[in-house]
């Protein structure tokens, strides 16, 4: 069944026809089909339990057929399509479900289905061809350079989005998102392709473009499942086979063609010239009666019977010999490559760091001007080393807390679509968004796309964003506050500030990996006040605290910063401060006593500056460790996904 296959031009309003497009990396393939039987799905719900969402439903979807799931709002459609593509987590799954005659290998069958969502999640900041070009570049392996270059064209011409390749994702039309979601997962050729209400959100055009185009994949051999809302009666004509829900029930499993005669023999008409899509919908809704839905019910099941699948002799979809796996180390730089490029292209938000964090610089320099080497304002001194702490907490923090929960669903698309590993994605984006930033120059490192010759390049330059702006607002504030310049000194005092602020980043991935924006930016900032308020503990106090007290004190990583700032100030055998003439004692004069009343005369700086180290690996292990989890969670994970659940269920049941 292999061959070139390609989709014939059709004909134009004007007249005219489109050039035929061929797809010569689009082969037919081995049917696929898919079959369930007594499947039923059931979520904890509130104080009843739980909540059977899949009745005991049965049905099949075959290759070379365009399915429709159709039904009433909340009948069940993304929830089937969700269980049938292994991308529901939460929730009890009984049922058999198989391929080809076979108990479903979820492992297996990932590698040959592809899943695009309802929601349009494409990555920002990246024309049409720029994303073709890295989803070629992760899922096809280390095929030839002019082999992707001939698949991206092929499948951008059969989208019709040839007049966008060079729009960035943001600035594409509803219809022209839709088709690139598509594109994007046909360039590994899966057989079995799941779509969750494609056509939402479209005008009609658009809409009967993108299901003609899935129409022309399902001909090629693949199995193409689609769940719709009220898709028209031009639309609904276009699918070889339709599912009907109600209530988490079958209604009707058949034809098209087949579905007027069905309503009209279990004694409902359709009326003339009704779109017969509306028409199932609004009866599987109870609208003409409760009674025809057990009808249709009782009766689906006599009229369409279910014929097993029987297994195929031989069935090879040669997909690990025909596709090699990219290696790890291609897959980070890939990933690499298209996190500079879009960081290159966000320069508003570096605009807007930098000019922040010089703002900053001088508002918290004015508050604590000259207080560096004054004797007489030296408890002010502390302040500001506690306030730079305080503003290296939030200033990384919430950015994240708002950016990152947005970019886990682009990597949970991604992911279960098996563009790439966990760990290369994550090794990327801290090595892009930790060690580097990018600048516009010819050098001989450089990241390029590498397909056209006015690409743009990149060059890499060892300086975070984020320790490049925070070194300036630490230029800024330690000029103006007069502190001691001395190299080692400022580069303790500089160093321990960079720290802190890598481990306030990682702290809110954490947090951003399991929450979402509301939740996150709430839970964030809510963990921040207890850090801030045990790290002071103790200082001033003549008596040593309790063990227990240490032990939560040396619990905040701001403590450990906090004696590492002052101790790079006022440790190392300091001489005295000045004090003004004007004034008649200056009590913390000499730094010894400074360090001996805030109970620091004791502390080892490089001790204090390795417990930061080993505090932020252990946030970044901990950040890959939730990732992993929200992305593909164990058992323990799935239980409390399961009790939070049922603990918002019966909140909004008692509200």
């Amino acid at each position: 069944m292999s061959g070139k296959s390609e989709f014939k031009g059709r004909q134009n309003n004007d007249g005219t026809h489109d050039t035929s497009v061929s797809l010569s990396h689009l082969k037919k393939m081995a049917p696929v089909d898919i079959e369930f039987n007594d499947l039923t799905y059931t979520i904890p719900y509130g104080k009843k339990g739980s909540k059977v969402i899949l009745r005991g439903i049965c049905g099949q979807f075959r290759s070379g057929e365009l399915s429709a799931i159709l039904g009433p709002s909340g009948a069940g459609k993304s929830t089937l399509i969700n269980v049938l593509a292994g991308y529901k987590a939460i929730g009890s799954i009984t049922g058999q479900i198989t391929i080809n005659g076979q108990p479903r290998d979820m492992e297996y069958f990932k590698k040959m289905s592809c899943y695009i969502m309802q929601q349009d999640l494409l990555q920002p900041w990246l024309t049409v061809f720029e994303a073709m070009h890295f989803a070629v570049d992760l899922k096809l392996g280390n095929i030839s350079r002019e082999a992707k270059l001939t698949v991206i064209e092929e499948i951008l011409n059969v989208l019709r989005l040839n007049s966008a390749r060079n729009t960035t994702t943001e600035r594409l039309s509803g219809g022209e998102r839709k088709r690139l979601s598509i594109a994007l997962e046909l360039v590994n050729n899966p057989p079995v392709i799941f779509l969750d209400e494609p056509t939402t959100g479209l005008d009609e055009i658009s809409a009967l473009q993108c299901v003609d185009l899935l129409k022309q994949l399902a001909q090629l051999g693949r199995t193409v499942i689609c769940s719709l809302h009220t898709p028209s009666a031009t639309i609904f004509g276009k699918f070889d086979h339709v599912y009907v829900i109600a209530t988490g029930q079958c209604v009707y499993r058949s034809t098209v063609d087949n579905l007027i005669g069905f309503v009209r023999q279990i004694g409902i008409d359709c009326p003339k010239h009704y779109n017969p899509a509306d028409f199932v919908i609004e009866v599987s809704a109870g609208d003409y009666g409760l009674e025809w839905i057990n009808r249709m019910i009782n009766s689906v099941s006599t009229e369409f019977p279910i014929v097993p699948i029987s297994q195929p002799t031989s069935v090879d979809f040669l997909l690990e010999e025909k596709i090699s796996k990219l290696s790890w180390m291609d897959q980070f730089v890939t990933l690499s490559k298209r996190m500079l490029l879009q960081l290159y292209r966000n320069k508003n938000y570096i605009y807007l760091k930098i000019s922040l964090h010089i703002f900053l610089g001088f508002i918290i320099g004015g508050l604590f001007l000259n207080v560096g080497n004054d004797g007489s304002k030296t408890l002010f001194n502390f302040g500001f080393c506690f306030a730079c702490l305080i503003v290296f907490l939030y200033i990384p923090m919430l950015p994240v807390l708002m950016n990152f929960p947005s970019e886990v669903q682009l990597v949970k698309r991604e992911y279960f679509n098996r563009w790439y590993d966990l760990s290369p994605y994550y090794c990327a984006f801290s090595v892009v968004n930790i060690p580097v930033q990018v600048s516009q120059q010819r050098t001989s490192f450089k990241v390029t796309l590498n397909y056209t010759s006015n690409e743009p390049t990149f060059r890499l330059v060892h300086t975070n964003l984020q320790i490049l702006v925070s070194s300036i607002y630490l230029s800024i504030v330690y000029s103006i506050t007069d502190q001691p310049l001395e190299f080692f000194r400022c580069a303790m005092f500089f160093s321990t500030c960079l720290i802190c602020v890598l481990i306030a980043e990682s702290m809110a991935l954490a947090i951003a990996s399991i929450l979402n924006i509301v939740n996150g930016t709430f839970v964030g900032p809510a963990i921040s006040v207890p850090l801030m308020l045990v790290a002071v503990q103790g200082l001033g106090e003549t008596e040593t605290l309790p063990i227990y007290r240490r032990l939560i004190m040396y619990l905040s990583y701001i403590r450990y910063g906090l004696e590492g700032l002052i101790t790079a100030l006022y440790g190392f055998n300091r001489e005295n401060l000045y004090c003004p003439p004007s004034k008649i004692f200056c009590e913390f004069r000499s730094p010894r006593q400074i360090l001996h009343t805030l109970q620091m005369d004791h502390v080892v700086f490089w001790l204090n500056f390795l417990a930061l180290i080993i505090i932020l690996i252990i946030m970044k292990v901990l950040t890959f460790y939730l990732l992993r989890q929200r992305l593909k969670p164990n058992k323990t994970f799935q239980a409390l996904r399961l009790i939070g659940t049922l603990i918002k269920s019966h909140l909004n049941i008692d509200n």
